[in-house]
């Protein structure tokens, strides 16, 4: 594994991979057992979108891991103001031992692994989010005990974390359900994909979709860079929300994920999200972990 720029990109056993080393260091993170696997590595941080969890969780990882992050906004970079990404890429890499982006576009993740000489980590972008879904992945086995025969179901927009989580999920060998409007169904390349390897369905009818979920997920209804969307997607998701009938049909011991920041009371309900908080701050938490695994792995050789 060079870079981390997709889960599509990974095989499962390289997903397991970075599963149990995010379990590993979690344990001695919390062990109080130092590992200073990367002392003298330094990572850049570009942030296009800015984020709570993925700054801190990326920055004090490199520091227990014994290196140092640099956190660098479009406002730092010439890359904000017109500099090809290919020269960012070549300079960057001679100052960097790993670049972590959180931007807009995937093809811009994939144009910094392209003429880059360093490992690149995907933090975000409008098509996948797959570092989320490592630290989901861990969560997911660290209360069920693994992933085979359970059901996984994600209830909202078929946006960056469905598309990850579909890809996610079945690589590990959960059946996933996904229930969102016609309209805002996940990317049709990867619904394609997850059809013809896995069990897989996308549905509008939620309920139908939670049934028997061993595992709910669900995300806010307008992401980041779509807040003028937010009025109309409000209608269109309306009644697209993890709640007691949700919860009903759901496997009475399912879990629930959400990969934060939540709007109470729209994708979730105050009820529903406090019930679960210990699933959901440790899906939080094992950030840190699942970050710290992948750094490992990409930036230790």
């Amino acid at each position: 594994m060079q870079h981390f720029l997709k889960l599509s990109d990974c095989t499962p056993e390289e997903i397991i991979e970075l599963v149990d080393l995010a379990d590993k260091l979690k344990y001695e993170k919390k062990n109080g057992i130092e590992h200073h696997i990367l002392k003298g590595k330094t990572l850049g941080m570009i942030f296009q979108k800015s984020s709570t969890r993925t700054r801190v969780s990326f920055e004090v990882g490199m520091y227990d891991l014994g290196g140092m992050a640099l956190f660098l906004s479009n406002r730092d970079l010439q890359i904000g103001r017109g500099e090809p990404v290919q020269d960012t890429a070549r300079v960057l890499s001679s100052y960097l031992d790993g670049i972590m982006i959180r931007t807009f576009e995937q093809k811009e993740v994939e144009d910094l692994a392209r003429y880059g000489s360093i490992p690149i980590i995907n933090g975000l972008t409008d098509f996948c989010h797959p570092c989320q879904v490592i630290a989901d992945l861990q969560t997911i086995r660290e209360f069920k005990g693994g992933f085979k025969g359970l059901k996984f179901c994600y209830i909202g927009d078929g946006n960056n974390m469905a598309n990850s989580l579909i890809v996610g999920g079945i690589k590990t060998g959960m059946s996933v359900a996904i229930g969102c409007p016609e309209t805002y169904k996940p990317d049709a390349g990867i619904m394609k994909w997850a059809a013809e390897n896995g069990d897989f369905t996308c549905t509008p009818d939620i309920l139908a979709a939670a049934k028997d979920a061993d595992v709910l997920y669900t995300d806010v209804w307008a992401s980041m860079g779509q807040e003028e969307e937010a009025a109309q997607r409000r209608k269109v998701f309306e009644g697209y929300q993890i709640n007691d009938e949700i919860m009903s049909v759901a496997k009475k011991d399912a879990i629930v994920l959400h990969c934060l920041p939540a709007h109470r009371e729209e994708e979730i309900t105050e009820k529903v999200f406090e019930a679960h908080a210990k699933d959901i701050f440790t899906e939080a938490e094992n950030r840190l972990h699942a970050h710290k695994a992948i750094m490992v792995k990409l930036m230790a050789k």
